[in-house]
């Protein structure tokens, strides 16, 4: 399966996505692929994010305005979330007593 993908083969595989939607998306920053010498670069989570952005612009009409927001929004559940599995991770591996009273403390929100 291939991990990069070119300007040709992002408009192929998102169905929904123009051209001009793709250039859109990049100059609004929605999407940041790597710059090449032969155009832009894409990896499989801008064409991930590419569908979703397809999704919010057509099937709920947002212009880049709100998808800007939204966009920034569900970045910022990603990190918190991988902030809470890095924080799990750190928790799992300390001394069980330690474990214990991390869970107490939250538990009564301290």
């Amino acid at each position: 399966m291939k991990d990069q993908f070119s300007e040709d083969d992002v408009v192929m595989t998102v169905t929904r996505l123009t051209r001009s939607q793709l250039v859109r998306f990049i100059e609004w920053d929605l999407v940041k692929p790597q710059r090449r010498d032969e155009g832009f670069v894409f990896r499989r989570v801008d064409i991930a994010r590419l569908e979703l952005l397809c999704d919010l612009s057509m099937d709920l009409d947002l212009d880049e305005t709100a998808l800007g927001i939204v966009i920034s929004l569900i970045d910022q559940l990603h990190a918190a979330r991988q902030d809470l599995a890095a924080m799990a991770g750190a928790i799992d591996a300390l001394p069980e007593d330690l474990q214990t009273r991390i869970a107490s403390a939250m538990k009564h929100g301290r």
